[in-house]
């Protein structure tokens, strides 16, 4: 029996499938160093004891009520604070929107801006445009970067279609790479967009907007600074949808608390949208993050602890990945930005196995990877690539330090197995 030609043409995630061959093996007794995974092991990163502390005395103090519609009062408020504070930008509570983690709000933007048949830009790999265009029965202009851009797209990628699309969906950092936009860049696309909505304005035609998902700001090492477009070109207010949360700075991706800040009519609407889907974040954990984020010590202090480790994993696989490269393997890498992801390369398309199979596919070499060197990783295609794209994510949340040496000493003997 079937069900809706919408529920029937939706996609099953990559990343689920190959969890299934992660799964499989260690059923079998295998030891499996799982690094598909944009979370992280609570073991090795739990979530700030301030915020934990906070979220069992709300529930102590009962506040297991409903949530307000657009988030409690006290949070919103507190969110507003905290952007003035670390980021320079002047939302006030009533254009902040609070949800369930950052899907909701990605979701009601689709659904706020875009009518059926609207266009969608976005660049891939990125996480779950396709899904979310999709869903909302939009169609895409789909813009594949380049690695020698960071995968992060360009003016000239967008350029070319900005009289035809309604909404542009980018991420910086970007999840699936932990690359940036540098400040350049961003301020000419900001530029562009700003300069295509003058026009529109004349023409009386509806503008076009710009969801910036920037989940991954607070996590950025060395020298890489996050900038955003309301910053660099003031004008973008007006056309940005920001998403933003506590799910990955705080290793929060369970406590479910998100949210979206905006020009108030499109903030307003998305309040609207998800009011029927009750797509609310639990009112204990709105409270709890709402003192948390007030607590100014704590979110520095801990916001130190994450950074330091997650930037000691990914240049230590970095660092790996180069050590491989200088010894002839075809592997590379990119040097880590941002989030907890390391984009790496696998040339091994086309090589022989020492059973004398070639490996002929994307699927086929991350298959090898993970049986010959216990190493699961998500090929790009996976976020929307072409499937012959031999980049990769690596995620760093679940890995232990101690972990990493016997991860390249078994790479190593994979690929020296190949001819």
């Amino acid at each position: 029996m079937k069900t809706s030609k919408l529920a029937e043409g939706l996609k099953g995630s990559e990343i689920i499938k190959i969890a299934g061959e992660v799964n499989a093996l260690k059923a079998q007794g295998e030891t499996i160093y799982n690094q598909t995974i944009g979370d992280f092991d609570a073991s090795i990163f739990p979530i700030p004891q301030e915020l934990k502390d906070e979220i069992v005395a709300a529930y102590n103090n009962n506040q297991t009520n409903y949530p307000a519609a657009n988030g409690m009062e006290v949070l919103r408020e507190s969110v507003s604070n905290y952007l003035s504070k670390n980021l320079g930008l002047d939302y006030s509570k009533n254009e902040v929107l609070i949800s369930g983690g950052a899907r909701p709000l990605i979701y009601a933007t689709y659904q706020t801006i875009l009518d059926i048949e609207d266009t969608v830009l976005y660049p891939v790999p990125s996480w779950n445009n396709d899904a979310y265009t999709y869903l909302a029965r939009n169609n895409a202009v789909i813009v594949e970067t380049k690695p020698e851009h960071k995968f992060m797209p360009t003016v000239d990628d967008i350029k070319p279609h900005i009289q035809n699309v309604n909404l542009i969906a980018l991420c910086s950092p970007l999840n699936p790479t932990g690359t940036t936009f540098d400040k350049q860049t961003l301020t000419e696309i900001s530029l562009l967009v700003v300069e295509e909505n003058k026009r529109r304005a004349i023409k009386n035609i509806k503008p076009l907007y710009m969801l910036y998902d920037q989940i991954y700001w607070q996590l950025t090492y060395g020298s890489t600074t996050h900038f955003n477009p309301v910053d660099l070109v003031p004008e973008m207010r007006d056309y940005t949808i920001f998403i933003d949360g506590i799910s990955k700075a705080f290793a929060a991706t369970g406590v479910r608390v998100g949210w979206a800040f905006g020009p108030s009519h499109v903030i307003n609407k998305m309040k609207a949208m998800l009011s029927h889907i009750g797509a609310w974040s639990p009112k204990a954990e709105q409270m709890a993050t709402a003192s948390y984020l007030n607590q100014t010590e704590a979110v520095s202090t801990y916001l130190e602890h994450i950074k330091s480790e997650l930037d000691i994993r990914l240049n230590r696989f970095y660092d790996g990945f180069q050590a491989l490269k200088s010894e002839g393997f075809p592997v590379n890498a990119i040097e880590p930005e941002a989030a907890l992801y390391l984009t790496v390369q696998f040339d091994l398309m086309g090589k022989t196995t020492s059973e004398g199979e070639t490996l002929s596919t994307i699927q086929e070499v991350t298959s090898y990877l993970l049986k010959e060197a216990k190493l699961a990783i998500v090929p790009f295609y996976a976020f929307g690539t072409s499937q012959t794209s031999n980049w990769f994510r690596l995620s760093v949340g679940t890995s232990k330090k101690e972990d990493i040496d016997t991860v390249f000493g078994l790479l190593r003997n994979a690929l020296a197995n190949l001819s």
